[in-house]
């Protein structure tokens, strides 16, 4: 076992991952809770990082006045501070608005993208506003849904150009791209960690242009998160994670952290163990959803329940016997490294 100080883990996790039981296909099943109430529930889950899109700062940021932007950031940097929480980035939300049904930054409209281009600016302008350091990029409705519709060299160039842009717009700013293979595009633009690690290294400043990992996204892409969090942590280039789960390759479940495949979550925590993730205060950021039929208001259990396993699971990995998992990786012996992992899991001698 490493004699280093162990990891002392920050968490984090966004206002929308407490909300009304709703789906695509009904109506609420309980009360929707107050946004502003929400960020006083933080500290007592063992929360301090808020994850914020850009109009969850600002609602209705489009139809406002710089000056009455920045009156909100203030209100909101205020809050933070009154709480003791940290916003840990902001994240233009460019899915919903009409200018983006068919791609933001790759739009076949140059009027569509240079409202996102727009979008983007106001973002970084509020994380900055807010004190936080970073902005997301989930590109969310960056691909097509067939294949002919767009120029896809192209629109790979365009988004190359746009990380040009903020890195330009403002000097210190990190971009943390954030990777999905679809939904809601049927085949998305970046899909992989790689693909987001190709544009840092295509990019202007790549020291400034990082990932954040998705637990279920790399799922949906039929990868392994822990081997996607490997890939970035060996790049250094592991900005955040969004931890959660999923049951197979559908749409995008945001289940409990741990609670569709236990191996799967033990193994994105052995990763981030062993690499030192969050000793630099790295949040463990959470992108659950409570089940629709859970009552009550608010609904917070997902979010401590996952965060209480990651921390079992953190355990798990700092009593795993280091010298015996070596003994069989040289050995080839993987049969019986499975069964001791499987055994170590379940708490079995």
């Amino acid at each position: 076992m490493s004699k280093t100080k162990p990891t002392q883990y920050r968490f984090s996790f966004g206002p929308w991952n407490i909300s009304e039981g709703a789906d695509p296909f009904g109506g609420e099943t309980r009360k929707a809770f107050p946004h502003e109430k929400k960020f006083a529930l933080y500290r007592p889950l063992g929360f301090e990082g808020v994850q914020f899109h850009d109009d969850d700062v600002v609602p209705g940021l489009d139809a406002l006045s710089p000056a009455q932007v920045m009156k909100k950031c203030a209100a909101v940097k205020k809050m933070l501070g009154n709480h003791g929480l940290t916003p840990e980035f902001v994240a233009p939300r460019l899915w919903f608005a009409g200018q983006t049904t068919d791609g933001c930054y790759t739009s076949n409209s140059a009027k569509d993208r240079a409202y996102a281009w727009d979008r983007t600016r106001k973002s970084v302008d509020i994380a900055r506003a807010i004190d936080s350091n970073a902005i997301v990029l989930w590109l969310a409705r960056e691909g097509s849904y067939i294949r002919e519709a767009k120029d896809a060299r192209l629109a790979y160039q365009r988004l190359l150009e746009t990380v040009n842009a903020i890195l330009d717009y403002d000097s210190t700013i990190e971009i943390w791209i954030e990777p999905k293979p679809n939904e809601p595009t049927d085949q998305a633009y970046v899909p992989t960690i790689g693909h987001a690690l190709t544009l840092s290294y295509a990019s202007k400043d790549h020291k400034r242009v990082k990932g954040l990992i998705e637990s279920a996204h790399a799922l949906l892409a039929g990868l392994d998160p822990s081997d996607e969090m490997a890939f970035a942590l060996a790049h250094d280039k592991l900005a955040s994670v969004h931890l959660n789960d999923q049951n197979g390759l559908k749409y995008d479940q945001d289940k409990n952290f741990g609670g569709a495949n236990l191996r799967v979550g033990f193994n994105q925590v052995r990763v981030l163990e062993e690499s030192g993730y969050g000793k630099r205060g790295e949040f463990i950021g959470l992108d659950v959803k409570a089940m629709r039929t859970q009552r009550g208001c608010p609904v917070t259990d997902h979010l401590k329940n996952s965060r209480e396993l990651f921390l079992h699971l953190v355990e798990k990995s700092r009593s795993l016997n280091a010298k015996l998992v070596q003994q069989f990786r040289e050995a080839r012996d993987y049969e019986a490294l499975e069964l001791y992992i499987l055994k170590h899991l379940m708490g079995v001698k």
